[in-house]
């Protein structure tokens, strides 16, 4: 669903990946500007995905259903939508982190 959403909207999708390891091979070869992160992948939790995309200065979001405190205090900053959302929250979210990055380049 997300893919579609942000596809229609004119992203060009990298992925999606279900796992850590599929996730982390597609930064390491991809162009990233920014990414939607569900918490629970099939092989686990995404947060070494959110690590790498943090160092590398990528933003991303977290789109999930976990409650903000389980995520963590290193990732108070990170914006958080919560499922069900909708086509217009994940893509003013997206639109929010782009915004960011933008500024501070």
């Amino acid at each position: 669903m997300v893919e579609d959403l942000l596809s229609e909207a004119g992203c060009i999708v990298v992925g999606p990946a279900a796992t850590t390891e599929s996730a982390l091979a597609l930064i390491e070869h991809e162009t990233v500007d920014c990414a939607v992160l569900d918490v629970k992948l099939l092989d686990g939790q995404v947060f070494p995905v959110a690590d790498t995309l943090a160092a590398r200065g990528v933003p991303f979001i977290f789109a999930t259903g976990y409650q903000s405190d389980a995520l963590g205090t290193r990732y108070d900053g990170v914006p958080r939508i919560e499922k069900v959302y909708d086509r217009d929250e994940l893509l003013d979210a997206v639109a929010f982190i782009l915004n960011l990055r933008r500024r501070a380049m």
